[in-house]
């Protein structure tokens, strides 16, 4: 027994005739009669009876359009639940994010979280290889995800993938290093200089492996630390270098380490809002996703201002 079995015996009900039915509803008498005997044969009881050349619905079959009343009364109930769902503003929103993400983003979320016309968002520090932010959309809303721009893009025909902001990433230094007198560097600048790097199937320890192969020998990694925090911190205190993202993991002007733009291979990191389709429907997720967008636009902006108009109104 399916909506489509009980909506054409409530119509029967209503309209007292196989004839009169099929008009209400727009299709062919033979269709309505081919849905009543599919409806009957789930019952040992008549649902319907003849008087004369029509068709009646007997006390069986009147009790079951009453009850067709009651499922379609529970069935527009429903979808006007999720309706309200879909375009309530005070449902939580989940968004999880890696730990350079979560310092950008997920401050600027809290913030907006505050005010009234904004969704309440839960953050959630999620750090986990390239190849499972997808996963992480069945959990959450929205997943902030990042891939190095040479590497295959997310599926697109399971996900919707939003972009937030592509970044450089660079070499970082100490000050004092001989390279930092250099404007930009190459592959083979790089070849045995002691790394910080990330895990292997994090980013942008991805990166490494191109410029190994761009310069035609492995690169020397003796740290793996995924934090970019304490990867800058160890920088600022040895000879080591690392690869740092330009915009979202940044040191301080004051933090003795230099950033150097790397040549001849692609280093961009591309940063995304991953999520599931049947979540992009929900207003409260899109106004999240266009906070996401804006605090993006403001951290570029930023990063491209001149130092004297930095912190500004």
């Amino acid at each position: 027994m399916d909506l489509h079995q009980l909506r054409v015996l409530r119509e029967l009900a209503d309209h007292g005739s196989i004839a009169a039915t099929a008009r209400a509803l727009s299709v062919t008498p033979s269709a309505v009669s081919q849905v009543v005997a599919s409806l009957q044969r789930r019952f040992a009881t008549p649902l319907t009876h003849k008087r004369g050349r029509s068709i009646e619905l007997t006390g069986a079959g009147q009790a079951l359009a009453a009850a067709a009343v009651a499922v379609a009364s529970a069935v527009a109930q429903a979808e006007a639940s999720v309706d309200a769902y879909l375009g309530d503003l005070s449902a939580s929103v989940r968004v999880s994010g890696f730990h350079s993400a979560a310092v950008t983003f997920f401050p600027a979320l809290a913030a907006l979280s505050s005010e009234t016309d904004h969704p309440p968002v839960e953050c959630v520090d999620e750090d986990v290889a390239r190849d499972a932010f997808p996963v992480l959309t069945a959990s959450y809303d929205l997943v902030i995800a990042h891939r190095m721009s040479h590497t295959p893009p997310w599926p697109t025909q399971q996900l919707s993938v939003v972009p937030l902001l592509q970044e450089p990433v660079d070499v970082a230094m100490r000050t004092d290093h001989p390279l930092a007198r250099r404007a930009q560097l190459c592959p083979e600048d790089l070849v045995d200089l002691p790394f910080v790097s990330t895990h292997t199937g994090f980013s942008p320890a991805d990166l490494l492996e191109s410029i190994a192969a761009s310069a035609g020998r492995p690169m020397r990694v003796v740290h793996r630390i995924n934090d970019f925090t304490t990867a800058a911190a160890m920088v600022a205190q040895g000879n080591l270098v690392a690869l740092l993202p330009r915009y979202t993991a940044a040191p301080p002007k004051d933090s003795g380490v230099t950033l150097r733009p790397l040549g001849e291979v692609r280093a961009l990191r591309n940063i995304d809002a991953l999520m599931r389709p049947e979540h992009a429907i929900r207003q409260g997720v899109s106004v999240v996703l266009q906070s996401l967008q804006q605090i993006a636009r403001t951290l570029v902006q930023s990063a491209h201002a001149p130092e004297s108009s930095k912190g500004r109104p």
